[in-house]
C-alpha cells in the first residue's frame, strides 16, 4: 500500500480512539441524593413487576 493510505488509516484510527477517550473522560457520575436514588429504585421495581405481569 502507498504511504498515504497508511497515513489516512493512522489518522482515522487515531481520531476514533481519541474520540472514545474524550467520551470516557466526559462521562461522569451524576451526584444523586438518597431520595432520588430511592425513587429510581422504586420506579425500577415497579417497571420490573409490570414486565413480569405482562409476560404471564
Amino acid at each position: 500500500m502507498p504511504w498515504y493510505v497508511w497515513l489516512i488509516l493512522i489518522l482515522v484510527f487515531g481520531s476514533v480512539i481519541g474520540s472514545l477517550l474524550a467520551l470516557r473522560d466526559a462521562a461522569k457520575k451524576l451526584p444523586l441524593t438518597k431520595e432520588q436514588l430511592e425513587r429510581i429504585r422504586q420506579r425500577n421495581a415497579e417497571l420490573d413487576a409490570r414486565e413480569r405481569k405482562e409476560k404471564d
